[in-house]
């Protein structure tokens, strides 16, 4: 079995802006979080705006990712890799699942 991304919390992800070479090894990241949404994402109001840099291309990858409660989060797929990723997001997103429990 290969390599899946873990899967994450998405229901509080409003925004998710991506620009990424898509040959570079430094973009796996950024790759394997756009892989792991659902593939219903934009239908349920998540909306994804990719940038696909040239194959020439040196600049380094971004991924922005905001959330219901206005929270925006800019992580580097490099250091953090998937997992870390995923980690911080879910972070965030059971932190507002625990507000919205409390709320009902």
């Amino acid at each position: 079995m290969h390599n899946q991304p873990p899967t994450m919390i998405t229901r509080f992800i409003t925004e998710v802006v991506t620009k990424f070479n898509p040959f570079s090894a430094r973009s796996r990241a950024t790759r394997l979080f756009l892989s792991s949404l659902p593939p219903d994402a934009r239908q349920t109001g998540i909306t994804i705006n990719n940038t696909v840099l040239p194959r020439t291309s040196t600049a380094p990858p971004l991924l922005l990712i905001k959330f219901k409660d206005g929270k925006e989060m800019k992580l580097d797929g490099e250091q953090l890799g998937i997992k870390g990723i995923v980690e911080e997001v879910d972070r965030h997103s059971r932190a507002l699942q625990k507000q919205a429990d409390l709320t009902d």
